[in-house]
């Protein structure tokens, strides 16, 4: 990405502990982003279409994305967005407790630019958002 633009960021995650590490983790970065949160898929979805409450959302740079959501599983919302020609080249992380190979599986095959399991220890789970972080200031992406 590697702009002077700051990254914005929606967290598509249930658990309240699980958004305050990754809020935790960003804000000690050096990179700052704007971070974005839905609780569910369905509110994910209203942010990414501009529905309801959402209608003034910015287009997200990132998506991180749980799969056990409430309202719509994380697997129905990244296909939406990977058949979405306009939201379609956002990179999707899925970030996620699943070990389940059928779940990576469906993941990469529906699009996901990565797979990660959250680290059960939380020092271990903001190392990995800000690693997540770093890297995706770095990469480079096709415009909108």
């Amino acid at each position: 990405m590697l702009t002077q633009e700051r990254m914005k960021v929606l967290v598509v995650e249930d658990s309240e502990d699980d958004r305050l590490i990754v809020e935790r983790a960003m804000r000690k970065s050096e990179f700052k982003c704007d971070l974005y949160f839905a609780e569910d898929g369905e509110e994910a979805q209203d942010f990414l279409y501009r529905r309801g409450k959402h209608t003034e959302s910015p287009r997200p740079d990132l998506i991180l994305l749980d799969l056990k959501l409430p309202k719509a599983s994380g697997l129905e919302v990244l296909a939406n967005i990977k058949e979405d020609d306009k939201l379609r080249r956002i990179p999707v992380i899925v970030l996620t407790n699943s070990t389940r190979e059928e779940d990576m599986a469906r993941a990469y095959d529906s699009g996901a630019a990565s797979y990660m399991t959250k680290p059960v220890d939380s020092k271990d789970f903001e190392r990995l958002i800000q690693t997540v972080q770093e890297y995706w200031r770095i990469a480079r992406f096709p415009a909108a």
